[in-house]
């Protein structure tokens, strides 16, 4: 996914969250099997196409439906809908809100009955000399996001539309070998955009091409009242489409369009060919979904607040967010860890790679975006500050490695962000970011600045141009293809950073980049941006409270902290500070001073229906984090911020 920027990805984007692919995927471990890597048609189960008629005129009110027409043979067959969806590295279908499932033959009713065990799965007996097998059923959207229920996926103005939601298929079958031809609704007057094939549209919706169930449920569709398209150019072509909630928000500058025009451009001189016939964009602009990034193979599901491109907060808090998603579509669909390329929906999938998957991809987000122009060099080096301030107040590091935050990633996406600080969440995106810049920063050590990690891109992720294609791999893939760009230890080297216990951050590749963590009185653009983006006031670096905006809820306590020390619980609700009704202001007023006030800062707290006073034995005033040169180092950071195509790298390529 987040991602990422995997601050405010929900299951991805949240933590630089956190995101699927056209032809079929030949899941042989380590190897690019050309003879089947093309999502070439396939033949189904029954040998024939199943149709899905997807009918989204009320996806507005959360109600969208959909009509299957499945081939079928005699028999007992089992029905699955889609558990794993790939990357969301998480069993995140929406079964919950699967609603009015009716299966029919020949317009005659079949019972079908679920899984005692698997509720994913829905057993049918199909009778004697039927051919086709009808299904209908609904799926209701919940307006925020619910466990298992199917989130909001639409506004009055806009749609995402997820062929997952809508499709069951036979157990037993390769999503590559089943060929789906869909169909779709939507409200009158809506323009759309997807990557999926289209035959063509008519007064009754759109028509797509026959594709693999791989490829369909790869393919997200991205529709709205307020619409537009942008030529980015490239070749293979490469286009951005936006939809909104008001026609104003979909005004991006001259300037934004020519810093993605740069993104694509350097995303290829980065990775070398693209594996995608063209690419999409798909950008929702609304304040009704949580901010997420999905990645695709040959698109990315975007959303973010519906002004993001008219305020320049906004903006600079989701800069990386296309950088990762497309960068996904070389480490992720293109690339991908073998124990994440699964056969079929429902395999489960194992993450214990995803430190390369999500951690690479938060990394390269950063360089993308300062390499297109979308962050500037300052705004690049506060957003390092942030990302080494946020990871050295994560006191869950004590007690839980790193790669067991890859491995419980599946159960970490959803988990709720209260003693977040202290259980860790998925760190591999955000703690990963600050490890390969470690390694970056070694490469370019060793080798005397005649290689890089640009290296490694080049070596792991490139090829020739080809329509999508997997080529898996595993750890041993990416030690050896480190050694080949330069030779250490580099099993010791990821193998001690995955497993160590140890609350420090990991903050050796800024040191070896010429930065050094420190910390300012003021907050920088990015933690602004951050915080505006979040709807949090982030104090976790002075008092130790995260707190959001709404109803002034304590959403995290940082272990150690004075918050900590004086007993606040997360879901607390802050009534006062010093005597004054709470405010952002009249906290950040209270801290500001508390460094000339020897008095403790008190807080009036409502916990359940007990009000509390705290006090906070707290004198430091406003703190907040930052990078600063060190004093006789070269600027690594500047020469990683550099653009390829402006002939920025000094490495033989």
């Amino acid at each position: 996914m987040l991602a990422l920027n995997a601050r405010q990805h929900g299951p991805k984007l949240r933590h630089l969250r956190r995101a699927n692919k056209r032809p079929s995927l030949r899941l042989l471990a380590g190897t690019l099997i050309a003879s089947c890597g093309l999502w070439s048609p396939a033949p189904t189960f029954a040998g024939s196409i199943a149709l899905i008629d997807v009918d989204a005129r009320e996806a507005s009110r959360g109600i969208e439906r959909a009509h299957l027409t499945l081939p079928v043979t005699a028999g007992p067959v089992t029905l699955l809908y889609p558990k794993w969806l790939p990357g969301e590295h998480a069993p995140t279908g929406p079964i919950a809100s699967l609603s009015g499932l009716a299966m029919s033959v020949a317009g005659r009713a079949v019972t079908w009955h679920r899984d005692e065990v698997d509720m994913y799965a829905f057993h049918v007996d199909i009778p004697a000399g039927a051919s086709v097998l009808d299904i209908d059923l609904e799926v209701l959207a919940a307006s925020a996001p619910s466990g298992l229920a199917a989130d909001r996926m639409s506004t009055e103005s806009l749609a995402v539309i997820l062929w997952n939601r809508f499709v069951l298929y036979p157990a037993g079958q390769r999503s590559d070998d089943l060929l789906y031809q869909a169909h779709l609704r939507l409200p009158s007057g809506w323009q759309y955009a997807t990557a999926l094939p289209r035959l063509g549209a008519s007064d009754d919706g759109v028509q797509f091409a026959p594709v693999s169930l791989t490829e369909l449920v790869d393919s997200t569709v991205l529709a709205g009242r307020y619409f537009r398209t942008i030529d980015l150019g490239a070749a293979p072509a490469v286009a951005l489409h936006l939809a909104a909630d008001s026609s104003a928000a979909l005004a991006m500058s001259n300037e934004t369009i020519e810093h993605f025009r740069t993104l694509v451009v350097e995303a290829t001189a980065l990775f070398g060919p693209a594996h995608y016939r063209h690419y999409d964009f798909l950008w929702a602009l609304t304040d009704r979904f949580p901010t997420e990034g999905i990645e695709h193979h040959e698109s990315s599901d975007n959303r973010t607040a519906e002004r993001t491109l008219l305020d320049d907060t906004l903006r600079r808090a989701h800069a990386g967010l296309l950088a990762h998603e497309y960068a996904h579509s070389w480490n992720g669909k293109f690339r991908r860890p073998a124990s994440l390329a699964t056969s079929d929906f429902s395999q489960p999938m194992r993450g214990d790679l995803l430190w390369v998957y999500e951690g690479l991809t938060a990394y390269l987000q950063e360089v993308l975006a300062a390499r297109s122009g979308l962050l500037s060099y300052p705004e690049f080096l506060a957003d390092w500050g942030l990302l080494a301030g946020r990871m050295t107040f994560q006191r869950g590091r004590s007690w839980r490695p790193l790669a067991d935050t890859t491995v419980a990633a599946q159960v970490l996406y959803k988990q709720p962000p209260e003693w977040e600080s202290r259980l860790r969440s998925v760190d591999f995106y955000e703690e990963g970011a600050l490890l390969w810049l470690e390694a970056d920063a070694l490469i370019r050590q060793k080798s005397q600045g005649k290689h890089s990690l640009d290296d490694f891109c080049l070596e792991f992720f490139s090829g020739p141009h080809s329509a999508p294609i997997v080529a898996t791999y595993d750890f041993d893939d990416v030690v050896a293809a480190l050694n080949r760009v330069q030779p250490y230890d580099w099993r010791e080297f990821w193998t001690a950073r995955l497993s160590r216990l140890r609350e420090e951050a990991p903050l050796e590749g800024l040191r070896a980049s010429g930065w050094q963590f420190t910390w300012s009185d003021a907050p920088s653009v990015m933690q602004r941006a951050d915080e505006a983006a979040s709807r949090h006031i982030d104090l976790r670096y002075s008092l130790g409270l995260i707190v959001r905006d709404e109803g002034a809820v304590v959403v995290d306590v940082i272990p150690g902290s004075p918050a900590d020390a004086a007993g606040i619980t997360p879901g607390s609700a802050l009534i006062a500070v010093n005597g004054r009704k709470w405010s952002r202001d009249a906290a950040h007023d209270a801290i500001s001073t508390s460094a000339s006030d020897p008095a403790a800062i008190q807080l009036l707290i409502q916990k359940d229906d007990v009000f509390r006073n705290f006090e906070l034995a707290y004198h430091r005033g406003e703190r907040y984090p930052l990078v600063q040169r060190s004093a006789h180092t070269r600027d690594l950071l500047a020469q990683i911020a550099r653009p390829l195509s402006r002939g920025g790298k000094a490495v033989n390529r």
